[in-house]
């Protein structure tokens, strides 16, 4: 595989970062995620940093150097993280387990697989124009669907952080699967928040990953979406991966990575935990956040003893 990959997360205007992001590849595999926590200070960002820690363990731990099934591993990664989530809510006594909505990219074999819950999206883009986007699982869009709101107007309808799909909660997640979906050379798969898609439209968002590297657009985009947002910046995250032809003859891009050489068993893994809140809307002090990482891990361990 080659290609070209650039990852980050910011705060925006909030008190603390509940969004969690990753990539991690093998020699024939790639996986992708953003996890935006629901709701609260600390039980949407853990929700969030379990489930986006869990799915990149099972990829490390199957992904050797592929994965027999990629739309197989992404519905079982999905389940297992959704039930993690509420093992850990009981062991928490939690009145209820927390929420994070979740989306996650697989690309092996020259192809891309994504499943979602929720509103954060993936987007295909290709040859300057979106190709494809994932649907998010909320009020707004089957608003938009059934012809009762304007795609334009979504963003400042009341409803619009209302949805009824996300990984934890009460219920069972209603989790979207793409088609196997082959890429071609220079294409562009972005994966991100609401806080970033939601205040710079389609448009913008394809002019900044496409009239520059990644790690030029990325940053750019992030800047505009945090700018239109203003004093209500939501979180921002976003993932993005250009996709190159190893057959193609140009030549390669000094960031462009190759793995040809990896050995079988070799993983590049970059996980964004931010850490938990410090600041003011915070009740933990460090102590307790780094109990609570070291909790989420042994939720991880224990569950995958009882599968």
């Amino acid at each position: 595989m080659r290609f070209t990959i650039y990852q980050e997360s910011r705060t925006g205007q909030r008190a603390s970062n509940q969004d969690r992001i990753a990539h991690c590849y093998s020699r024939e595999a790639l996986l992708m995620l953003v996890a935006d926590g629901m709701g609260g200070h600390l039980h949407g960002e853990l929700a969030a940093h379990l489930a986006a820690q869990y799915i990149a363990q099972a990829f490390q731990r199957e992904a050797r150097p592929r994965l027999p099934d990629p739309g197989l591993f992404l519905s079982r990664a999905l389940a297992g993280a959704h039930h993690a989530i509420l093992d850990d809510a009981l062991d928490r006594l939690l009145p209820e387990a927390p929420r994070t909505t979740l989306v996650a990219c697989v690309v092996q074999d020259g192809a891309a697989y994504w499943a979602h819950a929720g509103d954060s999206r993936l987007y295909l883009l290709r040859g300057g124009h979106v190709v494809t986007r994932s649907r998010d699982h909320s009020r707004t869009q089957l608003m938009i669907d059934q012809g009762l709101l304007q795609p334009e107007d979504a963003h400042n309808h009341p409803g619009r952080n209302r949805l009824y799909s996300c990984l934890g909660g009460n219920h069972a997640p209603q989790v979207e699967h793409s088609p196997r979906t082959p890429l071609r050379d220079g294409d562009i798969l972005a994966l991100c928040s609401d806080g970033v898609w939601g205040p710079v439209g389609d448009d913008s968002l394809v002019t900044h990953l496409t009239a520059t590297p990644l790690s030029q657009g990325v940053p750019r985009l992030l800047d505009d979406a945090e700018r239109r947002a203003g004093p209500n910046a939501d979180n921002l995250s976003m993932v993005a991966m250009c996709w190159h032809d190893e057959d193609n003859p140009g030549p390669a891009s000094a960031e462009s990575i190759s793995t040809r050489t990896m050995a079988i068993d070799d993983f590049t893994t970059r996980l964004d935990m931010t850490s938990m809140s410090k600041g003011p809307a915070s009740d933990l002090n460090e102590d307790e956040i780094e109990r609570a990482i070291r909790e989420i891990n042994e939720t991880i361990r224990k569950f995958d003893q009882k599968r």
